[in-house]
């Protein structure tokens, strides 16, 4: 260095020695800030690993959260050319409100690619279907299925084996997904082998492709050309001419450079044209929705995708911010709740020449490698539990460990959480005054004490907000749970309706009451659980001019249907279970009665679109909630139809054994039934699934609330170790003068109970603003009373009690001697 000095500045290697220096010096000194980081983690190892568990803990809840909405946004993004799929869908304006429907009429999708330029593919599809695949003795009854031609182009799922142009082309041909060829066909090649389905039809297996992942709107296990369903099914066989009857789904795929706006137009008003009638009664409209938002978007409002999942997206991601948030509170509080034992330090660097930046540098590396130790733990707790999350989203996440964008987005994730929690420790340690610091003449621990304090209710404010967000949410899903359904679950069982079910029926339904393992058999065009259709009604006694009015439709096959149901009658009479009378009889609940203002509903004729004849009401039932349990019963009428059937529900006597009885059930339906499987499902399961997603949102926000609750005591807990530390003194004067444990317990408890009090009135208008939000989705939803407010600040409370009782207790049984002579 002398010699540098002795050079003239116009040496040729002046500057570049210098160069050379300050990056060797920059370099020493990075790696003394890290040599002093893990100094201090090392000496410090209670606040260290107090910080270090809050972060891990934190950071994990954000990552996990991060990897499920990632999972939830990628949702058929994995197709090439995605951004062109649509699915075409109705609008239509009745009684001053517009409504859109995802079921369209068969002619439409000739139509489509007729009359409108710029598209590329038009897929019809039935996805309704379960149907029975036989190969040799392997019997296989899954979803499948039915699509058009072209629907391997317009969707290129990878194809194993066979070319996309003409592996759907054949009607008797079948694609199977690899699973599936192997559940039927073991080891061997699947290609151009008989599968039977529906012990009726023997189809050639002409492709096999990759499993459905499970981020797919569509879910099958195979298809089968649409033309093989026109020939294998009279109904829609008749439905290729029929624009009244909307039973299927049409996807569009526009051609590359061509957008929406383009073809909307002269789509929108197609019906106008091909159906003027239908137009005419509800101006029915064309639209379409783009593949991106079919997962997310499921909610409609006027016509607009409003919301749906995305809710529970934006919701969760938020919470996993808080809880990260909460975190690297805990960081600053303890951070700056010890600055007392770095003030000295902070006073000798100034005083031998650091600059504040070089402070400021130094203590954000501390936070930096305090984070990403934080951060490998973290990804150790997200591996752990992925199995059990995976289990209770019914998803396949995982850590992407080979993707290059993941660690990127990790390592500045690192970054920004390690800059943000050390933001305030850093800035503020490093303003210290050096002289007054060296003098004693600052208390440090009390200038940040109001900071600290802020930064603490913001922390329990949060975690307060979720403990009521959890009470709601499960008081919401209990209230919808205990609701009437208006018919009994309880030992309902229901089997979907195969074709020699169907042919055997009336044999089958005889042994089963003569086993004396069932109470009643009925069979129905759709399950108690579910409505599958509904027809349009045209005329009812009192309609208004221009009013309109939908009715769910259930189809019933004899006379056991209600009985069987336990459903009550009201008014009227039963079916009497002669097609002759019955065909032009209907009966209807009281939300029919009730929605078209029948003060006497019996005898009244009503045109129901369908028939060329009226049907008159013959009875009145109780609702039964077939749909959701949280919005109001269905209007529904049902009729007398025995060949409208897709499923048989039976009871299990009261005296039977479950087991027994489903061994003795396998028996009779193989019998009947020799081409499928035994399926089955009980109606309180089918019932309970309807809640699937209101307990997962509870359970989620439940586990995130007790880990930001767990991160908020990590910090309570450091800081009342801190508060007893630095008023040691205090405390054994006190004890000397008389204060008993209980005193001294109070004196170090009060100042969090009072915070965390404040956090209680701060957290609790917040939370009743976004829950009322949320509870508007549902129809049938509670009032939020005070209650709520009041459980969570007790258990808010008593949990912050809990907490700091360890560290006040501990203070206060000290031997006071000691304490005042240290001191």
């Amino acid at each position: 260095m002398e010699l540098l000095n002795d050079c003239p500045r116009s040496y040729p290697g002046y500057y570049s020695v210098t160069s050379q220096i300050e990056i060797e010096n920059s370099f020493y000194m990075i790696k003394n800030y890290f040599k002093i980081a893990w100094r201090n983690l090392v000496k410090n190892k209670i606040y260290s690993s107090l910080n270090i568990l809050g972060l891990a803990t934190g950071m994990a809840v954000a990552l996990l959260i991060g990897l499920w909405v990632y999972y939830q946004l990628s949702y058929d993004r994995f197709l090439p050319g995605y951004q062109q799929a649509y699915q075409v869908r109705y609008k239509s304006y009745s009684n001053g409100e517009i409504l859109t429907q995802s079921a369209v009429c068969f002619p439409l999708a000739g139509a489509l690619k007729k009359d409108i330029p710029g598209i590329q593919y038009v897929v019809q599809t039935d996805w309704m279907s379960s149907h029975g695949l036989v190969v040799g003795d392997k019997k296989l009854y899954m979803n499948g299925a039915m699509a058009g031609s072209d629907f391997l182009k317009a969707f290129q799922y990878p194809l194993l084996k066979g070319s996309a142009d003409a592996v759907l082309k054949a009607p008797y041909s079948i694609v199977l997904t690899q699973s599936t060829a192997k559940a039927l066909f073991g080891n061997d090649d699947a290609m151009n082998k008989a599968v039977r389905i529906d012990n009726q039809h023997n189809l050639t297996v002409t492709g096999v492709m990759k499993d459905v992942p499970g981020n797919s709107s569509f879910q099958f296990n195979y298809i089968v050309p649409f033309s093989y369903a026109v020939l294998a099914e009279d109904w829609i066989k008749q439905s290729q001419t029929e624009w009244g009857n909307n039973s299927f789904q049409t996807f569009v795929v526009l051609q590359p450079g061509v957008s929406y706006e383009q073809v909307e137009p002269k789509m929108k008003l197609m019906l106008k044209k091909y159906n003027p009638d239908d137009y005419a009664n509800l101006k029915y409209e064309v639209f379409m929705q783009p593949m991106k938002d079919w997962h997310l978007y499921t909610d409609f409002k006027n016509g607009i995708a409003v919301g749906g999942f995305i809710d529970y997206v934006k919701m969760f991601s938020i919470i996993g911010m808080l809880v990260l948030l909460i975190a690297c509170i805990n960081f600053m509080n303890l951070s700056t709740a010890r600055s007392e034992k770095r003030a000295r330090e902070v006073g000798i660097r100034k005083a031998v020449g650091s600059q504040r930046k070089d402070l400021v540098f130094q203590f954000l590396i501390e936070s930096v490698v305090i984070t990403f130790i934080a951060f490998l733990l973290s990804v150790l707790f997200v591996q752990l539990a992925l199995p059990a999350f995976n289990a209770l989203t019914k998803t396949t996440i995982n850590i992407p460990y080979s993707n290059v964008m993941f660690w990127v987005i990790m390592i500045s994730y690192v970054l920004i959480t390690g800059l943000l929690a050390g933001s305030r420790p850093a800035f503020y340690l490093s303003s210290f005054n050096p002289v007054k610091v060296l003098k004693g003449a600052i208390n440090i621990g009390r200038s940040a004490s109001l900071p600290r304090k802020i930064l603490v209710v913001m922390q329990f404010s949060c975690s307060v907000a979720l403990i009521i967000s959890t009470i709601i949410v499960y008081q919401q899903l209990q209230y919808a749970k205990d609701r009437p359904t208006g018919y009994d679950t309880n030992r309902l069982m229901i089997t979907d309706v195969s074709i020699d079910l169907s042919r055997n029926y009336g044999a089958l339904k005889n042994e089963m009451l003569n086993s004396g393992i069932v109470t009643s058999v009925t069979k129905s065009s759709s399950p108690v659980t579910a409505i599958y259709s509904s027809n349009d009604v045209n005329n009812w006694p009192g309609k208004l001019p221009g009013e309109t009015l939908e009715l769910a439709t259930v189809a019933v096959s004899d006379t056991d249907y209600f009985k069987t149901l336990g459903t009550q009658m009201l008014q009227g009479r039963n079916f009497s279970g002669s097609l002759g009378s019955d065909s032009l009889s209907m009966i209807i609940n009281e939300a029919a009665v009730k929605r078209m203002r029948l003060k006497e509903p019996l005898n009244k004729i009503i045109d129901w679109g369908q028939t060329t004849q009226p049907a008159r009401i013959i009875g009145v039932v109780k609702d039964a909630l077939m749909a959701s349990p949280f919005d109001p019963a269905s209007p529904t009428y049902f009729m007398f139809k025995p060949s409208w059937e897709n499923n048989i529900m039976y009871r299990l006597s009261p005296t039977a054994n479950t087991h027994v009885a489903i061994e003795k059930l396998t028996t009779i339906f193989n019998k009947y039934n020799p081409s499928y499987p035994y399926m089955y499902h009980f109606a309180d399961e089918s019932y309970a699934a309807k809640f699937d997603l209101e307990t997962l949102i509870g359970k989620l926000a439940g586990i995130f609330a007790a880990l930001a609750i767990f991160i908020s005591c990590l910090g309570l807990f450091g800081l009342a170790a801190f508060t007893a530390e630095q008023r040691t003194k205090e405390i054994g004067i006190r004890k000397v003068l008389g204060a008993s444990v209980s005193q001294v317990w109070v004196l170090l408890s009060k100042e969090f109970i009072v915070l965390v009090l404040i956090s209680c009135l701060i957290a609790s208008p917040i939370a009743l603003y976004f829950l009322n939000g949320w509870l508007l989705k549902y129809n049938y939803r509670i009032s939020i009373g005070p209650g709520v407010f009041i459980v969570s600040a007790v258990m808010a409370l008593v949990i912050t009690i809990i907490t700091i009782s360890f560290q006040a207790i501990k203070a206060a049984l000290a031997n006071p001697v000691k304490a005042i002579k240290a001191e």
